[in-house]
């Protein structure tokens, strides 16, 4: 009788902590920004399953443990030594296979995100050329459509994006649920693209192009940051991202051409203005670039 109300509370804790460890599992999506890629689905999935394995974990151990003190306790005065303990085969079969399967699982899934971003640095880069901003399903890498190519130039501290018909602008647009490539290139150190709702970080390295292909799904404003520490001023090195409609990004494009104008550097108005700390430490100090001509066809080769 005993043996069975053991078994029948243990089935119920288990099902307990199982329901509370999905609703966590569950909770976790709105602990992350919204979803802007498709890729960004597939990251927050993962990261949804570790938060449930992970409180199942905690629960069932803190579980066993509370347990324990609560039932094993010594009488008072019993200073003798318990019984030894003696290792399980299947115990320790169970808890070393496990961990093995969930390990590879994450590994193998973390993988197959990763052929999704079809990322490239080192082979060779073999550039679209899409000419016309309206023409979309044309070019096919791994058997997938490749509607436009960007490149991304980061540079302290600022971003340059070249579209198609060598529109240069210091703002990332990209058109709503069209696979897009962005092909990165640093000009002088290390620099990180950054968008917390693509749930993507890829280090950028001087000279050398790496290309990612992105999938947006979700249309709104976003934010690149630098995620390396790339100079004094790095944590200016911002970008806005627009993700936008295809009809609206066209317009956008056409609008954008031979346009030249100013880009916005604010590491390169920080210097300029009056310092508000008390003391002035007089370190020197990596000077940021001076504001470019950004969409100047002119000044690109």
């Amino acid at each position: 009788m005993r043996k069975t109300l053991n078994a029948l509370l243990l089935a119920v804790f288990i099902a307990v902590i199982l329901g509370i460890s999905h609703w966590v599992g569950q909770e976790a999506y709105s602990w992350m920004p919204p979803q802007a890629t498709a890729e960004a689905k597939r990251v927050d999935e993962i990261f949804s399953f570790l938060a449930s394995v992970g409180t199942f974990i905690f629960l069932g151990i803190t579980g066993v443990i509370l347990y324990s003190i609560i039932t094993c306790r010594a009488p008072k005065g019993d200073w003798t030594h318990g019984h030894p303990a003696r290792g399980s085969a299947k115990l320790e079969t169970l808890w070393t296979v496990v961990p093995t399967i969930l390990v590879l699982w994450v590994a193998l899934e973390s993988f197959h995100i990763y052929e999704e971003l079809n990322i490239l640095g080192l082979t060779q880069i073999v550039h679209l050329h899409i000419e016309e901003p309206a023409s979309a399903n044309t070019v096919h890498i791994d058997g997938k459509p490749i509607t436009q190519e960007i490149r991304v130039i980061a540079s302290q501290s600022g971003w340059s994006f070249i579209y198609p018909d060598k529109v240069t602008r210091n703002e990332l647009h990209l058109p709503m649920n069209d696979r897009i490539r962005l092909v990165l290139n640093s000009e002088d150190v290390l620099h990180g693209f950054y968008v917390p709702e693509f749930r993507f970080k890829q280090d950028i390295v001087p000279k050398r192009d790496i290309a990612i292909v992105i999938d947006p799904i979700r249309a709104g404003q976003y934010r690149l940051n630098d995620s390396q520490f790339s100079g004094t001023n790095f944590a200016l090195m911002q970008a806005n991202v627009f993700v936008e409609s295809r009809q609206a990004y066209d317009q956008w494009l056409m609008a954008a051409t031979n346009q030249p104008t100013l880009a916005s550097n604010q590491a390169a108005i920080e210097p300029t203005q009056q310092s508000k700390r008390i003391f002035n430490s007089h370190w020197q100090t990596v000077q940021p670039v001076e504001p470019t001509i950004v969409n100047d066809s002119r000044s690109i080769t």
